[in-house]
């Protein structure tokens, strides 16, 4: 038989302590203790961005920043989450943007405060480098910035560590529309489907998805990912 032992530690959440089990993740330690979340969670699976919290370890006088989803409670950790990363994000069509790097410095002037210490860097949860997109905005290399910013999650995090005050997870969306829209080559497919779309071809069936009941939606979706599995 085993002796399995759920070792308990005390955490801070929003100013008040709790007791919970060692291993789990700042997303399941608030659970555990209660509370039903409503905001500041998602995916689960580190892929929205959704749940940033701040925390502090005991003695250390650093604060630290972390999705709650993929880190995991320590001892005398104090912590609170934020809905959101307040940052500046400019307002912007993008039929009046092109793909000129002055179009980036005007809707966001205060790149150019960037002290390149790299602080961006190191707060990313998926380890992007930051500051190299950055410093490629900076010099007008919009492929460069496309290409190291694609995985980012919009969890504001780089922003709220950010010594100047910029916003470069919004900075880096920026570029990768004006990129998509004037750089990127169109793909013929996506036309021809797009094309398909609008003359109505896939119509019916979609009617009949809406027909279906759920118990009937998800063995076929079962069915579809059982298929998908045996191909690869």
């Amino acid at each position: 038989m085993l002796n399995d032992v759920i070792t308990m530690i005390p955490v801070y959440i929003m100013g008040h302590k709790y007791d919970v089990p060692l291993g789990l993740t700042i997303l399941k330690a608030m659970e555990f203790a209660g509370y039903r979340l409503k905001r500041g969670c998602g995916c689960r699976g580190g892929v929205c961005g959704a749940c940033v919290t701040i925390y502090r370890r005991k003695g250390d006088y650093k604060l630290k920043t972390g999705l709650a989803c993929q880190t995991q409670v320590e001892p005398e950790m104090y912590l609170t989450q934020l809905p959101y990363v307040p940052a500046n994000r400019a307002l912007f069509s993008i039929k009046s943007v092109s793909a000129r790097d002055s179009d980036v410095t005007v809707l966001y002037p205060e790149i150019m405060r960037c002290l390149q210490c790299g602080t961006c860097s190191k707060a990313c949860p998926m380890g992007l480098e930051v500051m190299d997109y950055v410093a490629a905005v900076m010099r007008g290399d919009l492929e460069l910035a496309v290409e190291l910013s694609m995985e980012c999650l919009m969890c504001g995090m780089c922003a709220a560590r950010c010594p100047a005050e910029l916003s470069p997870f919004n900075i880096a969306m920026l570029v990768r529309r004006i990129y998509g829209r004037y750089v990127l080559p169109r793909s013929p497919a996506l036309a021809n489907r797009l094309n398909e779309i609008s003359e109505g071809k896939f119509r019916e069936e979609l009617e009949k998805l809406k027909r279906t009941d759920q118990t009937t939606l998800s063995q076929m979706f079962q069915d579809l990912q059982a298929e998908k599995g045996a191909s690869v």
